[in-house]
Order: C-alpha cells, then structure tokens, then sequence
C-alpha cells in the first residue's frame, strides 16, 4: 500500500491509499476556495435564472457575486416556506429551482412544533454521497 507522504499531518500519513486520494481531493478543491465559490454561485443562478425566485429579483442573467449580494436579500425559512409548500403540494413548475424536485429532506429540530421541509434535486443526493465519502479520510486521521 504506496501512501502519499506529502499529505502527513501532524497526526501522522493517510491510513491508505483510498484515504490518501480522498485527502488530495479536498486538498484541491479547498486550494482555491474563493474561485471555487464564485464559479459555483455563477452556475446556480445561471442554471436557475428563469425560476421564479430569481427572476423576483431582477438579476437579468448577472452571475457574479456583487450583483448577487445587492439584489437577493437574506431571508428566513419563513420568508421561502410559501413557495416550499407549493411544491410539497405538487406544483412542478420552476418555483425555486431549474430541477426538478426529487426528494424533501426535514429538518431535525422544530420550530414551532413542526419540522421544515428542505427540497432537493438529484444532483444533491450526489453532492452528500461524495461529503460522506470524504468523512472517513479525515476522521482516520
């Protein structure tokens, strides 16, 4: 089992070389974090430029991250949980997102006695697949 040395921590090298590759994976991607978060905003609102949320706020197709910060407010749950409830009760047009809808995740806690609903689309389910793979490299540590 050849394990890179480069990524030794103080804790000591990798356990495998599964480990390993999962390590230089964050590594990488962690690298640049500020690029990394600017091209990734720029592809959720042009992906999702058309939905309904969106266009509420006039961002005619800008992507970068002032427009984005000048013209969508923060908001609550509560502010969101009208378009939410629409989709929970079947309307699949593009309310929030540009994708379709594959699963509601809920919350753990409540809030005023009733867990929040979180939708979600596939490619969340690969983005938590790929987290928890990335859990085990780290904890091993």
């Amino acid at each position: 089992m050849a394990v890179d040395s480069n990524l030794s921590s103080p804790l000591g090298p990798p356990a495998c070389d599964k480990d390993a590759k999962a390590l230089r994976f964050i590594e990488e991607i962690t690298r640049n974090a500020d690029a990394v978060q600017e091209r990734v905003l720029a592809e959720i609102l042009s992906r999702n430029a058309e939905t309904e949320y969106i266009k509420r706020f006039k961002l005619d197709g800008a992507t970068d991250r002032e427009t984005f910060k000048a013209k969508i407010p923060v908001v609550t749950y509560d502010d969101v949980q009208p378009e939410i409830q629409r989709i929970a009760n079947g309307d699949r047009s593009p309310i929030l997102s540009a994708h379709p809808i594959s699963e509601f995740l809920t919350s753990s806690g409540t809030s005023a006695g009733e867990r929040k609903l979180m939708p979600t689309i596939k490619e969340e389910l690969d983005r938590r697949q790929l987290l928890y793979s990335l859990l085990m490299p780290v904890m091993n540590l």
